[in-house]
Order: structure tokens, then C-alpha cells, then sequence
């Protein structure tokens, strides 16, 4: 596998996308391509199934979406029968994919649409019945649909796998094989941020004679970090926490459980600090207005579970803080990617308690991640310096209002029901 660097990369008419789609994302303010889309673009473009190894936030979405609209460009699309197809895990995912190529779609004369669980059905099929070129979807809900007639892909072209681990993380491969069991044996494309176990099964069964690119996981998001790790009794965590969340800048703290996000916000703002939750037992328009309230700024404090750990971009996320440590090196990675996203600097804190200790000291090691380590409590200085803790208002704050929901083309992921928000699939299990 062809490892991505960084110096002397070409520009995006070089890479041969075509100039009036240069011109296109000129205008939107995206002058040069990430490594990522530097590598893959060309081998896209000339139809070569591809695997690319790459982290969140290593700017993926326009490494396929760009040349698939080149590629798709020209020929009318027929109803329910997409020619381009995108699989991403997380309906919050979908719909940024879609923010992101539609503007660029649109204006190549190519319609984008969205199909993802936690969203209204039956305007899903009305859309689909007017045509599409390419569809973003999460595997459940897209089996829906073609269960109900809806949507067929023997006319599919090009299909993306996106965040294929985390969809292996979440069950879905087995919807994932059904759905691909349905596409013409046309170019495949699969990213994902670590190739083992059932990706690597999936890229055996499914790519032919592939390209493959990595941008490291370990350079994209780690090294452009600083990483600390604070010991903290438990009795006192919470005043910690809530110094940290009282930090100018915006904060993303992860804890295991939706009860504990939904708890953890609660008390943050009765202690003053301004704060949303966002966990797969939301709704999708409670999870929107938190992140429509994180993104614009009426929010600086985001809590979250696991389900905002992949897919999300949010820009100048400053601080990620792993309230409960992850259990998983690969889940350290996610989370802590929604900081320091392409090439930025950002701080990652992890709080650990004594019983904890030793577990979270082993998972860092496996992650590759070597912390700053020192005990802390509210109100040290230390603390303070590295990320920016101050006393909170002690002023209890409401819930903020909703705002309305920016979204930019080159920004870049449980409960019991499946993660894309559509009832449970055979093969499919549940994430946490």
C-alpha cells in the first residue's frame, strides 16, 4: 500500500478533474487537495477499484465524491435506479456526505439524495421517485427501501464503502454484502481507517485488482495533538469536568452512556456552563438543534457518546475530553480526531481514576499515544495552562434555542437500535 505524503502535492486541474469543477470548489474556498485526495483522485478517475486507509478528517468524502461526479456526469439519471452509491455507518454521517458533494453534484448537472434512518421515510421515496444520480445511505434504511420497491442499484456504477471498520464495529457487513450482492460488478471504492478482520474480508470478496493508498492514522490524527492524561479522585471529577467545560473555545467531552451524556449535560449547565447532549437515543431533530447549537457557537460544550465519534465535523474543536475513557485504542482515535483535523493542533485530556488506571494506561500504549501525565483537580494551575480551566458561573444557564445549520464540502460517527436510526436488519446487531 502506496503511503500518502504530504510535500509537493499537485493541484486539484493536475490531478485531472476538469476546470469548471476547479472553478467550483475555488469558489468554495477549497484552493488545494488534503494527501488523501492527492493519491486517490487519479486512480478514480481512471475507473481502478480502490482502498484507502485514512483517519477522520483526512478529507475522504471529496477524495470519492469529486471524481464520481466526473465520472457520473453527462448521462440522465432514471427513477429509483442511482448510478452512484455511497454506504457510510451514521445517518449524521449521510447527511454530511450529502452537504458536502451536492452543491459540486448540482452543478454538473447531477442530483444527490439522502437515505438514512431517523428521517421520514415516504419523503425518501417521494424524492427517489423523481431520479437520482447518486445516493448517500446507511445499509438499513437503503434495504428498506428496495424491500419496498423503491430504489434498486442494478444501474449502480460506482459504489463507496465509507468508515468501513466502524460499519463492521456496528454489524451492519452482512446488510453491506446484501446491498453489494445488488450492484453491477462496477468500480468499487472502500475507505476505512484500519483494514483487519471483516474490511479485510470485504476487500477480498469485493475489490478487484485495487488501488491502495493510507494517509497514517498515526500522523493525521495523533502527532498534530498534545496528549494528557489527568488523574482525578472520583469524588472530585465532576468539579474537574465542569472547570474544563467553563474553557473559552469549543469543547467535545465523551463519556460510555447516553443516561450519563443526558446526566453530564444536565449538570454542566446547573453549574453554569452551557452544554448539549448528543447520544443515539436522541431523535434526530434533538441531535440536530445539539449540533446546529455546537457548530454556529450558541454552544461551546458538546457531550457525547461514541455516536459522534466518526462522521462528525465540527471546525476549531480546540479540546476533546474523554470524560470516561474509551476502551478501545481505535475508539481513542476517533474520538480524539474531532480535534486537530487537517493538520490543525488541538489538546486531548483523558481523565482516569485509580480503578481505572491501569486499563487506560495499557489502551494508550496500544494506540500509540505517550501522555503527559500528572494528577489533577479544580482550580490547579497546571491544568489550567494546558487547557484553558476556569471556575465556572455557578449561574444555572437554559437550554439554548435552535439555530439554523451551516455545512462546508471539504469538512469531513449507539444504542440499542442500529446506528443509521432504521429498525434492526438481519445479521445486523446493535452498537452501544
Amino acid at each position: 500500500m502506496q503511503v500518502v505524503r504530504t510535500e509537493n502535492l499537485p493541484g486539484f486541474a493536475e490531478l485531472g478533474l476538469p476546470r469548471a469543477l476547479v472553478s467550483g470548489l475555488s469558489r468554495l474556498g477549497i484552493q488545494m487537495p488534503f494527501p488523501i485526495q492527492a493519491a486517490t483522485i487519479p486512480d478514480i478517475l481512471a475507473g481502478r477499484d480502490l482502498l484507502g486507509r485514512a483517519a477522520t478528517g483526512s478529507g475522504k468524502t471529496l477524495a470519492f465524491g469529486l471524481p464520481m461526479i466526473v465520472r457520473l456526469a453527462g448521462s440522465a439519471a432514471r427513477p429509483r435506479r442511482p448510478r452512484g452509491l455511497v454506504l457510510v455507518p451514521t445517518r449524521e454521517l449521510a447527511m454530511q456526505v450529502t452537504d458536502a458533494i451536492s452543491p459540486l453534484a448540482a452543478a454538473n448537472g447531477l442530483s444527490v439524495r439522502l437515505v438514512a434512518g431517523g428521517l421520514p421515510i415516504q419523503k425518501q421515496i417521494q424524492s427517489l421517485t423523481k431520479g437520482v444520480d447518486i445516493i448517500v445511505a446507511t445499509p438499513g434504511r437503503l434495504e428498506d427501501l428496495i424491500e419496498r420497491r423503491s430504489c434498486a442499484l442494478d444501474s449502480v456504477e460506482i459504489t463507496v464503502l465509507d468508515e468501513a471498520d466502524h460499519m463492521a464495529d456496528l454489524g451492519f457487513l452482512p446488510v453491506v454484502r446484501r446491498l453489494l450482492d445488488q450492484t453491477p460488478s462496477g468500480q468499487r471504492l472502500l475507505f476505512s481507517a484500519t483494514l483487519d478482520g471483516d474490511v479485510a474480508t470485504l476487500v477480498e470478496h469485493y475489490l478487484h485488482n485495487a488501488a491502495a493508498h493510507a494517509v497514517s492514522v498515526v500522523s493525521a490524527s495523533i502527532d498534530t495533538m498534545s496528549h494528557h492524561l489527568f488523574r482525578v479522585p472520583l469524588a472530585v471529577k465532576f468539579d474537574l469536568v465542569a472547570s474544563i467545560a467553563a474553557r473559552e473555545g469549543r469543547t467535545l467531552c465523551f463519556v460510555r452512556t447516553k443516561h450519563g451524556a443526558d446526566r453530564l449535560a444536565r449538570n454542566l449547565a446547573r453549574a453554569g456552563v452551557a452544554a448539549g447532549a448528543l447520544h443515539g437515543g436522541r431523535n434526530q431533530a434533538q441531535r440536530t438543534r445539539a449540533l446546529d447549537a455546537f457548530k454556529d457557537g450558541t454552544v461551546r460544550v458538546l457531550v457525547a457518546t461514541d455516536v459522534a465519534a466518526r462522521g462528525i465535523h465540527v471546525d476549531n474543536v480546540s479540546l476533546v475530553l474523554h470524560v470516561d475513557p474509551p476502551a478501545d485504542p481505535k475508539d481513542y482515535v476517533h474520538r480524539s480526531g474531532r480535534t486537530a483535523r487537517a493538520g490543525e493542533d488541538g489538546v486531548v485530556v483523558v481523565l482516569t481514576t485509580s480503578a481505572e488506571e491501569r486499563a487506560v494506561r495499557k489502551m494508550l500504549g496500544q494506540a500509540g499515544v505517550r501522555p503527559v501525565q500528572r494528577d489533577a483537580v479544580a482550580g490547579d494551575p497546571t491544568v489550567a495552562s494546558v487547557t484553558g480551566a476556569r471556575t465556572p458561573s455557578g449561574v444555572a444557564v437554559l437550554e439554548p434555542r435552535r439555530a439554523a445549520r451551516p455545512s462546508h464540502p471539504q469538512s469531513g460517527r449507539r444504542n440499542r437500535r442500529p446506528a443509521d436510526g432504521s429498525r434492526r436488519h438481519r445479521g445486523a446487531r446493535s452498537g452501544s
